[in-house]
């Protein structure tokens, strides 16, 4: 597997573009509004957000993957189209019967993805003329454009492609995605759209992706928040000449290219999470079962106070400990080992002899690993997440400008 240039658009058949709309701000100039397609005819799988309150974007895509492959997928920044009722869902499929009237398709196939402000209504007076335009721009080398106009409170554009060799021939993998606040489990605030031009049959398609999600989407948090929003979009066309099949030598290969693409992905929204300063690994084993090791995880992962600690480089091993007890898996005090940058900070449930400076020194890093070994049985489990800073909270202390723009643009009172 080599990594090379192109991104989302890499594989062969796959043609995007974007363009800037001022969808939060009329003024603004940045990419905003994205439209994936591919030219041949595709197999198509999806995992969307398991909030209770879903937006209307997902709900339309969610409808249109249930019946059909999705050959396209229109994205933007800027408004969520969350929480906003009927007409909001309304404005999603308007959205795709335009775009599939340019393209020749199907309404059905095509997804759409909303990312930004929650309950506002989109600002359809400045995307609906556009979207003709953004159709007719298509082009194979306009990947990056899609990564820069998904990005919200992103700091940089988040893309990877790779080639492998299978039957003699290229077949490449190519994913954007976004994400930096409103990261956790099951699945984050995220969107990551994935292309191949290898054949795959859907029900196998379907079956890998949820796998892979599961062991990159599902192993990260930020803050602890799960979003209305989330989607990962998979899309296979079969432009390569290369048909992958379960109990092959080749699904292999396959099969850990997805999964390398989509953690790589995972792990980029992680490292560039909202106001992070450090990129923490929370490795849990010795559990009596799968579940406990991944109450442990998550539970260490979203805790405020030890995220808090990390931020003030402070190796509280104690406040570790004290989430494992209430994360509601079968623990055992006194068996509970705590390793922190690869030091020991706790044996048994009490403290080491390692200095606290050598603890204090290690977690200066941006990056380490905290090892939780709760010596019960065989069963663990990973999670990435990060520590919690004052910006963070500055950050998102308020979104009132935007409601601001959408009183001037009538939307909202």
């Amino acid at each position: 597997m080599k990594t090379i240039e192109g991104g989302v658009t890499a594989p062969q058949g796959f043609v995007a573009n974007a363009l800037s709309c001022g969808i939060k701000k009329p003024t603004a100039t940045r990419l905003d509004l994205a439209l994936l397609y591919s030219t041949l005819p595709t197999t198509s799988a999806g995992t969307f957000t398991t909030n209770k309150v879903r937006a209307a974007c997902v709900r339309v895509s969610q409808s249109h993957i249930r019946r059909n492959d999705i050959r396209a997928i229109i994205a933007n920044s800027g408004n969520a189209n969350a929480c906003t009722g009927v007409e909001g869902i309304n404005v999603a499929r308007r959205e795709c019967r335009i775009v599939a009237k340019e393209l020749g398709i199907r309404q059905g196939e095509i997804a759409v993805c909303s990312t930004g402000v929650i309950g506002l209504p989109m600002p359809m007076q400045r995307i609906e003329p556009r979207l003709p335009e953004l159709a007719a721009g298509l082009a194979p080398d306009k990947g990056h454009d899609v990564a820069s106009a998904i990005i919200t409170s992103d700091t940089r554009e988040k893309e990877i492609a790779v080639e492998i060799t299978l039957q003699g021939k290229p077949v490449r993998l190519g994913a954007c995605c976004k994400g930096a606040g409103m990261i956790c489990p099951n699945m984050a605030t995220m969107f990551c759209f994935l292309t191949t031009d290898a054949a795959v049959a859907r029900p196998d398609l379907e079956k890998l992706t949820c796998d892979a999600v599961e062991t990159s989407f599902n192993r990260i948090t930020i803050d602890g928040d799960m979003s209305t929003n989330d989607t990962v979009l998979v899309m296979a066309n079969g432009a390569s000449g290369v048909t992958v099949r379960p109990g092959t030598p080749d699904w292999k290969t396959f099969s850990d290219a997805v999964h390398h693409v989509m953690l790589e992905m995972a792990l980029h929204i992680v490292q560039d999470g909202e106001r992070v300063t450090k990129f923490v690994t929370v490795e849990v084993e010795g559990a009596r079962t799968f579940a406990d090791a991944r109450k442990v995880a998550e539970a260490v992962a979203k805790s405020s106070l030890v995220k808090s600690s990390w931020n003030g480089n402070d190796p509280n091993w104690g406040r570790i400990v004290h989430a494992v007890g209430y994360s509601r898996a079968n623990v055992r005090e006194e068996l509970i080992d705590v390793d922190i940058a690869g030091l020991p900070a706790c044996r048994g449930g009490l403290q080491t002899d390692t200095p606290s400076d050598n603890l204090r020194e290690a977690v200066l890093a941006q990056a380490f690993t905290v090892r939780i070994d709760l010596n019960m049985g065989d069963a663990g489990y990973t999670v990435y997440t990060t520590d919690l800073s004052p910006e963070y909270v500055d950050f998102n202390r308020s979104e009132y400008a935007y409601w601001n723009q959408a009183k001037r643009d009538g939307l909202t009172k």
